[in-house]
């Protein structure tokens, strides 16, 4: 009998030639991803055009981690603008992809790079006399390795708290383990070890502050966010300081 496995394998596999037609209807400028979060570290399966500089076995961004983290309960997310590490202007819409039992495994990504549109409104309006440009659009790292988007989400955390690891009180350390847990970055393996590195803090302490920071959560994690290898609320080794 077909197991659900093989009924994802079979949407990707429909996928993957309708991509490249949905790039050349919109040009150069275009660029369609098929992510697999089976696979969440190297969720790109298949990929047509080039805007975001990433390739077959490439992560998935910020957003594609968020999706990841509300599980069955994530919807499509449509007509959203962000801005690559490069300045690139990018306007996306990121379609789940279920199988018969309603279970998210996936998604398709269109990216359009609409940066030199941008430039040409800008530059209508200020001939126009009138002030055109997005409003702030938020920066969101596109690459081939996970660890490079799991860098980037830990820094904007504090970048926005404007404070060092050091400077922050237990109640603002909980948190930014809590956001980073609700954003899916604990769903990519490895991922407490490499926040415990940027955060300059040892494996044991990011665990402690993971599993309190569950403790107090109104949401439980998803059930992806134990590939890991540990257990939520699973205590880490002793001896460890936060």
């Amino acid at each position: 009998m077909p197991t659900d496995t093989d009924e994802q394998d079979a949407i990707i596999a429909a996928l993957t030639p309708v991509i490249d037609g949905i790039a050349a209807t919109f040009g150069s400028f275009c660029e369609v991803v098929v992510h697999d979060f089976r696979r969440p570290e190297k969720s790109v399966v298949a990929i047509a055009g080039s805007v975001t500089g990433r390739g077959v076995g490439g992560s998935m961004s910020e957003i594609g981690m968020g999706i990841l983290a509300r599980g069955d309960e994530a919807s499509d997310e449509l007509n959203y603008l962000t801005r690559t590490r490069t300045g690139k202007i990018v306007k996306s819409s990121t379609m789940v992809l279920r199988d018969s039992t309603g279970t998210v495994f996936g998604a398709l990504c269109v990216n359009l790079d609409i940066t030199a549109v941008n430039q040409a409104h800008a530059l209508i309006g200020e001939i126009a006399g009138v002030a055109t440009g997005p409003a702030d659009v938020p920066t969101t790292t596109f690459g081939n390795d996970i660890g490079s988007v799991v860098d980037a989400i830990v820094d904007s955390h504090q970048l926005r708290q404007n404070k060092t690891w050091s400077e922050l009180d237990r109640a603002q350390r909980l948190e930014l383990f809590r956001s980073l847990d609700e954003r899916g970055v604990f769903a990519v393996r490895r991922a407490v070890e490499q926040v415990a590195a940027r955060l300059g803090i040892s494996r044991a302490s990011a665990y402690n502050y993971l599993s309190d920071a569950r403790a107090t959560s109104r949401t439980p994690p998803s059930d992806a966010s134990t590939t890991d290898g540990t257990e939520p609320g699973a205590t880490p080794p002793e001896g460890a300081q936060p």
